[in-house]
């Protein structure tokens, strides 16, 4: 049923809709994400039709009844959703709720789960936006990284990709790979970047609990290799004409990801899928004031698809004061051109007295800059990222950890 007539929340966070694909053909030994076998035939009728009623039920609440800025499908490998799947689940979503009239729509892709005819089917449906997971274009690295695609498929996933009318790609990549050199590194990304791509994600290979690596570790570049790869990383992007906006994000002019920006600005999301996060701020009245709920989705598929809609939320909560600052600090502290004051009580609904002493503590030593009204952290900042995120943790001292 379409909430059109439904008033619209006007006040509150930018929302955007996150979608997730649980199935992929193999799981890689470095991935930790929700993803599961795809089998012979994941049953995506049956699933594209409980999303929508997932996003029926989220739609319950007046709160989620805003316009949709971006609407990224993830994985998993979403790839495999066959294209009138794709075009059923988008024309369901407008149906549903309000897009704005530039809204950003992303398809992640797998070189080796594409042809032609995916590309131009999801073109058709909405997306116009592809991520597409390169990783590497050394044949020997993707063996490593199990990866199911070989460094030819990748290069033709983004003619086809362009063939198919796509004026806006991203393509992933990572470094300090088992056994990479600096030069090996360097020759990957100027590959990359040959392909010409709008974005580029260029992150550092981590091993995660959970995943075959940590059980089996590879051998993997030392801490001051990996820096090295990192910085020359930085500087070719950059002269290549990619602005690195967030820690490993890199856009030419004008084509940042509007959807991964929106959660970096703290910024409000609905997540539909088995084990998909999402973030829904209730903006209330002067007296009730605002509050921001957090929800997972129930993570395995089987039992997504098995249950209700009513009871697809698997956790939720209400975020306290203090999460509240340490979240938004961890997001925010990712962009390198920093934030303005204002956005921290236009998302939270709290006033900047809230977070002040903290962010004038990181000031004094150095790790933030704040200058008419915009805050951003400094080169030293940007080092030790991790140390200046943990002074916004619940139950530190405003001075530092």
């Amino acid at each position: 049923m379409s909430l059109r007539a439904e008033t619209v929340r006007a006040s509150g966070p930018p929302l955007s809709l996150y979608v997730h694909i649980p199935w992929c053909v193999r799981k890689c030994p470095y991935c930790d994400f929700n993803s599961h076998g795809a089998g012979q035939s994941p049953p995506f009728e049956r699933y594209v039709a409980q999303l929508l009623a997932d996003l029926d039920e989220d739609l319950s609440r007046p709160a989620a009844r805003r316009p949709l800025q971006s609407i990224f499908i993830g994985g998993g490998t979403p790839s495999l959703l066959p294209g009138g799947m794709a075009r059923r689940l988008l024309a369901g979503i407008q149906a549903r709720m309000d897009l704005a009239s530039d809204v950003e729509i992303t398809l992640e892709a797998n070189p080796g789960t594409v042809d032609a005819r995916h590309f131009q089917a999801y073109r058709e449906a909405g997306v116009n936006r592809l991520s597409i997971g390169v990783q590497s274009l050394s044949a020997d690295q993707l063996g490593r990284l199990g990866r199911i695609h070989d460094p030819a498929q990748a290069r033709a996933a983004v003619r086809m990709a362009r063939a198919a009318g796509f004026e806006n790609l991203n393509l992933d990549m990572m470094f300090a790979l088992p056994g990479q050199t600096l030069q090996e590194a360097a020759r990957d990304l100027q590959d990359l970047i040959a392909l010409e791509p709008e974005h580029i994600s260029y992150y550092q290979l981590t091993i995660e609990p959970h995943t075959r690596f940590h059980a089996q570790p590879p051998e993997r570049p030392d801490e001051d290799l990996a820096a090295d790869m990192s910085e020359h990383g930085i500087r070719r992007l950059e002269a290549a004409g990619y602005a690195r906006y967030e820690v490993s994000a890199y856009a030419r002019p004008g084509r940042p990801c509007r959807h991964n920006l929106n959660y970096w600005r703290f910024g409000d999301y609905l997540g539909l899928g088995a084990g998909a996060h999402g973030k829904l701020t209730d903006s209330g009245d002067a007296a009730s004031g605002w509050s921001i709920r957090r929800t997972a989705k129930r993570p395995n598929p089987q039992d997504y698809l098995d249950r209700e809609p009513a009871d697809l939320v698997g956790t939720a909560r209400v975020l306290s004061e203090p999460e509240t600052l340490f979240e938004f600090a961890l997001n925010v502290l990712r962009l390198n051109g920093g934030f303005q004051m204002r956005l921290f009580e236009d998302t939270t609904g709290l006033d900047w007295s809230r977070i002040h002493p903290r962010i004038e503590a990181a000031v004094q030593d150095g790790l933030l800059c704040l200058r008419d009204g915009l805050v951003r952290p400094t080169a030293l900042g940007e080092r030790f990222l991790d140390d200046l995120v943990t002074r916004f943790m619940p139950g530190t001292k405003e001075g530092g950890a």
